[in-house]
């Protein structure tokens, strides 16, 4: 999966629509190699496999960076605002209700999970009876990540790229003010829609960071069946 910046995504004269994958300035931050846990989790491996092998994610979004703890991407939505669409190969995941599948743990940098509890699909989107979670997680460090265990699905890890995964890591991010976060409590409180709409900007980078090329390489498989905590 390699990761770029295109600088010119909010720029006025930016043409309506246009991809992302096609950004003209794009400056590339770098490539990362994951390993996936295919034998423990081949559903979810699958569907991620599937996800980078028909370049689904392709040209969108790294919408949400938490310092010292994950970045995300494959938030699904339009594409035309760097959000993903499944690919109508992708099937129903079923270990997200398994209980065994959540036995693998965020110990460490470079965690590749699947966002259960940390999804930041909209609501309409989810309530699609063709819905599929694809909207994936990569812990930064430098420590562990105790608080995604058993509610989000460790699935792989980086096998090359941390430096990249650092970099990302450090870029600046939209921190509301704590009135604004009162306020959006008390609007969620009272029903008003408009409050998960604000929440999608906190933690937004405020560069444009994408996935500019994805898909799957061909290498010698290490051994990736991690030791159980």
């Amino acid at each position: 999966m390699d990761f770029s910046v295109c600088p010119s995504y909010f720029r006025s004269d930016r043409p309506i629509g246009s991809d992302l994958a096609a950004c003209p300035d794009s400056e590339p931050i770098g490539r990362v190699v994951f390993g996936l846990y295919g034998k423990i989790l081949p559903r979810t491996v699958a569907n991620f496999k599937a996800m980078c092998g028909s370049e689904a994610y392709k040209g969108t979004l790294i919408h949400k960076i938490l310092e010292g703890q994950f970045f995300a991407g494959g938030r699904q939505g339009r594409r035309d605002k760097g959000e993903v669409r499944p690919p109508s190969n992708i099937s129903r995941n079923t270990e997200i209700v398994d209980p065994k599948a959540f036995q693998l743990k965020h110990l460490r940098p470079g965690t590749l999970s699947l966002c259960l509890s940390e999804n930041d699909d909209y609501d309409e989107i989810k309530l699609d009876p063709d819905y599929r979670n694809v909207e994936f997680l990569v812990t930064t460090g430098p420590g562990p990540c105790p608080q995604l265990d058993n509610q989000n699905i460790v699935f792989g890890t980086v096998l090359e790229g941390m430096d990249v995964v650092t970099a990302i890591a450090a870029i600046p991010t939209y921190i509301p003010a704590e009135r604004i976060r009162l306020f959006n409590d008390f609007a969620e409180f009272i029903g008003d829609e408009r409050a998960q709409t604000a929440r999608t900007m906190w933690n937004k980078p405020l560069k444009t960071i994408y996935i500019s090329d994805c898909g799957e390489l061909k290498v010698a498989k290490p051994s990736l069946t991690p030791s159980l905590p």
